[in-house]
């Protein structure tokens, strides 16, 4: 049998080897070392650290349990340990967030170079101020849920809607990154809402204002800016873009304290697909919008719109058959 062997005359590791073009990747590293040291390009390469993305994603997590004690852990909660449960939990998080703040901040200082923000001692009180914000994001998101169980018939549980309903998971995030851009927090608040954009197709801006009892039903597509203003109670379907009308060149430094995005009254429903734009746009209490609107005008209150019917065409052999 050993006779039989076929052994090739020319060893197919050595013919790889002598293809191989190792030689020819360090003058493309060359070329981005010199792309980097100049004034257009971006990097993050020097001494002062940058928050993490991964540790900022763990701690939405780790929100999420302290704000649902019991869905999303392993350990077993009763009366008896939830006390110790919750302050081992918002010590820990006070503690990794602190960190991630100071970075955040000591970046933003040598991005623009500010003078010293004694970016340790305001790391540690903004973060304090943040976990002091936790009762209050909790009973946001109860009047959420509550809305949630309200507006849609296909569930009559709490438990689903905390579990698998992707309005809730992005308004959750937002409601714990609006309370972090509202102490001036650098780059984790969007860091956060773009991961709940990324999981849930929700992209809501941390900056905007969003009232208690919010529901996004089904949600992919949905757009929200970061001047908007949602009142109490407003239920938007899949596809609602809440944007700002076309702006200039220099908008990014004009307009930036400028609302730009629409006002949204209490009581409002918006149907799937519809848009409206502008910051002097208001939708008026208890209006509702219908499905694929395009909207740049304020609505009164108590105000219906809806597209006119349109006339649907058929086409087809006569009387169906082939």
């Amino acid at each position: 049998m050993a006779d039989d062997i076929h052994i090739p005359e020319h060893c197919e590791h050595e013919a790889y080897n002598s293809s191989c073009l190792h030689d020819k990747v360090p003058p493309v590293v060359k070329t981005l070392v010199a792309a980097w040291q100049t004034e257009d390009c971006f990097d993050h390469v020097g001494p002062v650290p940058i928050p993490s993305h991964t540790a900022i994603i763990n701690i939405i997590y780790q929100v999420r349990q302290i704000l649902f004690p019991g869905y999303f852990t392993k350990t077993k909660l009763h009366g008896s340990n939830l006390e110790y449960y919750l302050g081992k939990e918002t010590s820990e998080l006070y503690e990794r967030l602190s960190n991630e703040i100071i970075m955040a901040i000591r970046h933003e200082c040598r991005r623009t170079d500010q003078p010293c923000s004694h970016c340790e001692e305001l790391g540690h009180r903004k973060a304090l101020s943040f976990i002091e914000t936790l009762p209050g994001i909790s009973a946001l998101l109860s009047t959420d849920i509550r809305a949630t169980l309200a507006g849609d018939p296909a569930t009559s549980s709490s438990d689903e809607v905390i579990f698998c309903y992707p309005g809730l998971l992005a308004t959750s995030i937002f409601r714990m990154a609006h309370e972090l851009y509202l102490l001036k927090v650098p780059t984790i608040p969007r860091i956060m809402t773009e991961h709940a954009h990324s999981l849930t197709g929700i992209d809501i801006h941390p900056g905007a204002t969003i009232g208690p009892g919010f529901f996004i039903d089904h949600g992919t597509g949905v757009v929200i800016g970061e001047t908007t203003k949602i009142g109490a109670s407003v239920r938007l379907y899949q596809g609602v873009t809440l944007g700002a009308l076309s702006l200039p060149k220099d908008a990014g430094t004009k307009m930036k304290d400028v609302q730009r995005h629409p006002t949204i009254e209490d009581d409002v429903i918006i149907y799937a697909n519809s848009t409206i734009l502008g910051g002097d746009t208001t939708i008026g209490t208890r209006s509702v919008i219908g499905g694929n609107i395009w909207l740049t005008d304020s609505v009164p209150s108590d105000t219906r719109v809806v597209l006119k019917r349109p006339e649907l065409v058929y086409s087809g052999r006569k009387g169906g058959t082939s």
